[in-house]
């Protein structure tokens, strides 16, 4: 089946970017037009940029490395969270701590710190000391968890970063570079896509379009991990063979019918897509549907 369609990328408010003014001119190549002061964003690129994240997760993991998902906004926290313990991947949805790629040494040795605590805990040595000491062991414990509770168990190096919003990430971004590490992004129309390796242009504000792309990679983690079983299941016979490339007439149906892209271009759409974006009091909006171009734009071929 296809890895996400293009009612899916609609329905998620994917496409809408930030305004007009707010734009960098480095992501022109991914804009498709300008309507009532908001960008648009070029969705055939993002269903493609899509595949080919989809594609380099999935290599990396059928290697044996890991994934290493980022995302530290209040509305990226909890699918972050989600999507990684689904696929039993590393995230970081809290505070991206300085050197946490580029310093690993030193932050395993919190990490061990994080592991005593809680031995600690559980194997009675609170009960010899005192109250004011258990209650600082306790919050030390409680601020390690928050900060690195998503990497305790990493050992080494990620093998691929997976990012939200490349501005708000600007320290992580720089580690992974500088450590060689690819980098899969979520890039707006307000960020920088030139040193991300598979950058993917859609809306990063809005928790729908956030929880999507993080299910997206998740499911890539997951078929990768998949991959080793179903090989054993080949050797054993060849009953399956003709569900390579399977995919029902009702999934084709679903992806290829015609959409009706008005009603995801109202104004209320938008507001709605950037739920946190602040729109000043002199954007006057007309309140009228967007007018876009339903053949070059959202027409899935």
């Amino acid at each position: 089946m296809a890895v996400v369609t293009m009612k899916n990328l609609l329905e998620s408010g994917v496409h809408f970017g930030h305004q007009v003014k707010r734009w960098d001119p480095r992501m022109k190549k991914y804009i498709f037009a300008e309507r009532n002061g908001i960008h648009i964003i070029d969705l055939q690129k993002t269903i493609q940029s899509i595949k080919d994240a989809y594609e380099a997760v999935r290599r990396t993991v059928a290697a044996g490395k890991t994934v290493l998902f980022v995302g530290t906004k209040k509305q990226a926290q909890q699918a972050v969270q989600k999507e990684a313990e689904r696929c039993g991947m590393y995230y970081v949805n809290n505070r991206w701590l300085g050197g946490m790629l580029t310093n690993f040494f030193t932050i395993k040795k919190s990490l061990l710190r994080l592991k005593k605590l809680e031995k600690m805990e559980v194997d009675g040595t609170f009960e010899n000391l005192t109250k004011k000491e258990i209650s600082g062991l306790a919050k030390e414990r409680i601020k390690l968890q928050k900060n690195l509770g998503g990497i305790k168990e990493m050992k080494e190096l990620p093998g691929i970063l997976f990012i939200i919003d490349t501005r708000k990430e600007t320290i992580a971004v720089a580690e992974a570079q500088r450590q060689g590490i690819p980098i899969v992004a979520v890039v707006d129309t307000n960020c920088n896509p030139d040193g991300i390796d598979y950058p993917i242009p859609g809306n990063d504000d809005a928790i729908r379009a956030i929880t999507l792309f993080t299910q997206i990679i998740a499911n890539a983690v997951i078929e990768a991990d998949n991959e080793v079983g179903l090989k054993i299941i080949e050797t054993l016979g060849d009953e399956d063979e003709d569900m390579e490339g399977f995919m029902s007439d009702a999934s084709i149906k679903e992806e290829a019918r015609e959409i009706d892209i008005e009603k995801y271009t109202t104004e209320e759409a938008y507001r709605a897509a950037k739920e946190d974006e602040e729109v000043p009091e002199d954007e006057n909006f007309s309140g009228t549907q967007i007018q876009v171009d339903v053949d070059k734009v959202y027409n899935d071929e």
